[in-house]
């Protein structure tokens, strides 16, 4: 069984502040902890499963916060960004068996975490085919695109609760939940421990329920802070500027939505 993993950190247990997020802050560390003690548990229940490759990608900010000789053997790591459309699950594709999100956060647009946003600070919101969307369900589209289930994601009670009812066969485990700009959190040994048994739970169950149905058509659309930027980016091929906030794309090939992500944040 190959496994793949996709780790970010502002859904990891304790995060309640951009500076915690932020390498170059002193407050970094601890959180950067967190978040290799949490793909370390993601690996190892993989592992108690029954993987025999795993593949760790390291998706937040500049993508080089995980050390990879932390991993457990036989844990690959991809760290930086290509520039590959799939981003946050850069390597992702038919060979393997199943796929974990973990560290991952609300929306755009959500309350419930501190930290919501989806890929940018410069997007309000995004959407597509009508449905606000977090970078979990684009990344959860890119695995369906290659035929991946993503059986088991960790992050706030908020993106627990959005899968709870959009999908439902993914296991999920709350690190925190959020009033305003605070954050209750877990202990982050429970997070760990939590994290290690969810994943091996989801491994073990029956993974192809969580594979989920890619639309036939994509209506796209970006809802920008700033009425400059959308203006600028509707420029990009077969996008419209539909009000002064708000470029859509339209297409039948999900594919050209990622692609066209890389080029309009």
């Amino acid at each position: 069984m190959r496994v793949f993993l996709s780790v970010d950190i502002e859904g990891v247990a304790g995060i309640s502040h951009w500076d915690e997020a932020t390498s170059s802050h002193p407050d970094y560390p601890r959180f950067q902890q967190q978040m290799m003690a949490e793909a370390v548990a993601a690996c190892e229940g993989a592992l108690a499963a029954g993987a025999m490759a795993i593949t760790v990608k390291d998706a937040h900010a500049t993508a080089r916060n995980l050390n990879g000789g932390s991993l457990p053997r036989p844990t690959e790591l991809i760290s930086g960004w290509s520039g590959h459309p799939f981003s946050m699950v850069q390597g992702l594709d038919e060979t393997y068996d199943a796929a974990a999100f973990i560290g991952y956060h609300a929306k755009a647009g959500d309350g419930g975490n501190p930290l919501s946003h989806t890929l940018t600070g410069q997007v309000h919101t995004m959407t597509l085919n009508g449905e606000r969307m977090s970078e979990f369900r684009l990344h959860a589209l890119a695995a369906a695109l290659v035929g991946v289930p993503v059986v088991f994601a960790s992050g706030d009670q908020t993106l627990c609760d959005d899968l709870a009812s959009t999908q439902p066969a993914t296991a999920t485990f709350a690190t925190k939940w959020g009033e305003g700009p605070s954050q209750h959190s877990v202990h982050p040994e429970v997070a760990v421990e939590s994290i290690r048994s969810g994943m091996q739970a989801a491994l073990e169950g029956d993974t192809a329920a969580a594979l989920i149905d890619l639309p036939h058509r994509f209506e796209f659309e970006l809802h920008y802070k700033q009425h400059t930027v959308a203006y600028e980016k509707s420029f990009y091929p077969g996008a419209t500027l539909v009000d002064p906030h708000t470029v859509k794309l339209e297409t039948t090939d999900y594919f050209e939505i990622l692609r066209a992500i890389q080029f309009l944040l």
